[in-house]
């Protein structure tokens, strides 16, 4: 007597086909995120770079020392700590209801997001800017740095109506 047999179907969490909703706009909003985010950092960037020229005279110069790093530190740490916050984005990702989960659903952690951040710049700087056309030819609209550390930005109003 022979056992009955499934049928065992695999299926993203995120499906496009399914759920076209949650990948509409994605790339036009990404962008006026980043710019929205590269000021805000930049501001940040301006307040610490007041604080450590005052720290520098206090200290005959020597917190000047920490100018190179203050920009890469600033990014880092307002990049990580918003993607592994709870709305997972930053604040130009919610300011273009974007959120971002990984490829089971999850939220990112802190690490997942150190590395996407920095793949993210070692892609825009080492090689070229245009890398990220490849978002265009994607059905996720997955830009590189998403594929490699495996997350997707979706549209988080949708997200936040289905209670995901």
């Amino acid at each position: 007597m022979s056992q009955p047999t499934q049928q065992i179907v695999i299926r993203w969490v995120f499906d496009p086909v399914l759920e076209p909703d949650l990948f509409e706009g994605l790339l036009s909003r990404r962008c006026f995120a980043f710019l929205f985010d590269l000021i805000a950092v930049s501001l940040l960037w301006l307040v610490a770079a007041f604080v450590v020229f005052f720290l520098g005279l206090a200290t005959f110069g020597l917190a000047w020392l920490v100018y190179p790093a203050l920009w890469p530190v600033i990014g880092l740490l307002y990049t990580v700590s918003g993607l592994s916050g709870p709305s997972s984005a930053t604040a130009g990702m919610r300011a273009m209801g974007l959120s971002m989960r990984t490829l089971d659903g999850a939220r990112p952690d802190a690490l997942r997001a150190l590395f996407h951040v920095v793949i993210f710049y070692a892609l825009s700087f080492g090689l070229t800017p245009l890398v990220h056309l490849i978002g265009l030819f994607n059905v996720r609209r997955q830009l590189l740095q998403d594929m490699i550390v495996g997350v997707v930005v979706l549209d988080g109003r949708v997200l936040a109506m289905t209670g995901r």
